[in-house]
């Protein structure tokens, strides 16, 4: 049985301590190389491959796939290894935008420290329609769906709109289900979180955190496009004007 691709994820997780060595490669015998590894095997990513694959992210894989990310580094003076489009494709967001790459790599570092991922199911939308997971990866996407599916934290949210007097509409659109489908669509609507936990980084929700969304919208906010799979309202909002124009 042979080990599984390596997810968006653990190249995440590679690629920050790479980058934090100076872009360079980290050997076998350094201890960030074997704390990588036996993090690697605690994410539930994978099922239980690490339990049947024994050399699966072992501490000799992770040494060369931090070789793969940084021989392929477009300033890398000597051969760059082989390495896959993914890898690549993270290489390249860790140059464009390396702040929020780190946060993201440090987010999951910590969601695996406090054990939040080990009792979250895989969510329906972690993934787009092609398998892609966006900037974040799978966990953080899968963590903040997870939360916004959280029916104590929606109807607190509700009550409060409903509380200050304003109708329970789309932030986006402006739908109100109960306008639409009467009685059954009344205090109805879905959260979007207004901060990705790999902006915020893992903290307890408050309610000026969320935004209400309608299905549709909040479906946009978290399609995975050109990389991106989290958006705000008014960010979804602009996106709408330009096909207005």
């Amino acid at each position: 049985m042979l080990s599984p691709a390596w997810t968006r994820d653990e190249l995440l997780l590679a690629c920050v301590l790479v980058v934090e060595n100076g872009w360079s490669e980290l050997r076998e015998t350094d201890q960030r190389t074997q704390d990588l590894s036996k993090l690697l095997r605690s994410l539930p990513l994978h099922g239980d491959t690490a339990q049947k694959v024994p050399n699966f992210r072992s501490v000799g894989s992770v040494s060369r796939k931090t070789t793969d990310l940084a021989t392929n580094h477009p300033d890398y003076p000597g051969k760059p290894t082989r390495c896959g489009r993914l890898d690549r494709e993270v290489i390249a967001d860790f140059i464009s935008q390396p702040v929020r790459m780190i946060k993201a790599a440090k987010a999951i570092q910590e969601g695996v420290r406090t054990g939040a991922f080990q009792g979250i199911p895989e969510q329906p939308d972690e993934v787009s329609e092609d398998g892609a997971s966006g900037t974040e990866g799978r966990l953080l996407a899968r963590w903040t769906i997870f939360r916004e599916r959280d029916p104590k934290l929606r109807r607190r949210k509700i009550d409060r709109v409903q509380r200050l007097g304003q109708p329970v509409r789309c932030e986006v659109c402006d739908f109100q289900f109960d306008r639409f489908y009467g009685p059954i669509g009344e205090g109805y609507i879905e959260v979007h979180h207004l901060l990705p936990l790999h902006i915020s980084g893992p903290r307890e929700t408050e309610l000026d955190d969320l935004a209400l969304l309608c299905s549709n919208c909040h479906r946009m906010c978290h399609r995975n496009h050109l990389g991106e799979s989290w958006r705000t309202p008014a960010a979804l909002k602009a996106e709408i004007a330009k096909v207005s124009e």
